[in-house]
């Protein structure tokens, strides 16, 4: 559905991105994983056309959208949504328009009709009864929550998440990476870039390490897992020697969800 292909990105004489080919499966939750700076969160603007590389090809549904006008870019935006890692809600909007801001058909639909798809979206995220609610009324994994369903509300094909959890409390963690998983269920296709081991394991399929701009390793679990590259092997490390008990011992056990 996605692929880069050897893309590459310099700004300000720094290099971001470095021959990267990485490709995104339709219907699985393919994680990006690596430490901060490393061009994890550059690579979703690649996807989303905000940035264009130096150099390469940005394939999705089989169209280089390198070689497209912004007119073009924006119509294949329409089927990827994306989950900023500081949420970008309008603290001046209620819950309910701030998930119908971007609604392209918004002005035609009558008020019945958008108060019936916020309450659906809504209760999807396990938010019912708070799209009368504003920003700052909300707790940090709320307004995560509302950021998805406005994600949401444009039926994307695919959803890009920034740092999902990051800031998060363990409890409204696990509430965001339930979302993903669920999305997944219903055939969605989700692009996660984190930094956080155990969140990844939980609802990855498929994983792209990434240190420095570049691809480190890709593939399954047990795939990275068996890696002798020196830098898996010690952001790993961690879980090799079972300091998080969940994700070790669900590797252990067979247990995780992997392709």
């Amino acid at each position: 559905m996605i692929a880069l292909k050897n893309i590459s990105l310099t700004l300000n004489g720094k290099t971001i991105l470095s021959n990267v080919n990485c490709e995104i499966k339709q219907g699985i939750t393919s994680v990006i994983l690596g430490p901060s700076g490393a061009g994890k969160s550059s690579l979703l603007r690649i996807i989303l056309g905000l940035w264009l590389p130096d150099r390469g090809s940005v394939i999705i549904d089989g169209k280089d959208i390198t070689k497209m006008n912004d007119s073009e870019i924006l119509e294949v935006r329409k089927n990827i949504g994306i989950v900023f890692q500081s949420n970008a809600l309008f603290d001046s909007l209620s819950v309910a328009e701030n998930i119908l801001y971007f609604l392209p058909d918004r002005k035609e639909k009558s008020e019945g009709e958008l108060k019936f798809k916020a309450e659906q979206l809504l209760s999807y995220v396990n938010m019912p009864g708070t799209e009368n609610l504003y920003p700052g009324e909300l707790s940090g994994g709320m307004k995560k929550r509302v950021a998805i369903a406005r994600a949401l509300a444009l039926s994307p094909k695919v959803i890009l998440f920034d740092e999902p959890t990051t800031g998060l409390d363990p409890i409204n963690s696990d509430a965001v990476l339930h979302l993903i998983d669920k999305l997944k269920q219903n055939g969605t296709t989700s692009v996660v870039v984190t930094h956080i081991l155990n969140d990844a394991i939980q609802i990855g399929d498929r994983f792209t390490m990434i240190s420095n701009g570049s691809i480190i390793e890709s593939g399954s679990i047990e795939k990275i897992m068996e890696s002798t590259n020196p830098f898996v092997r010690e952001f790993f490390s961690q879980i090799m020697r079972g300091r998080y008990g969940f994700a070790a011992n669900n590797y252990q056990r067979g247990m995780l969800n992997v392709q």
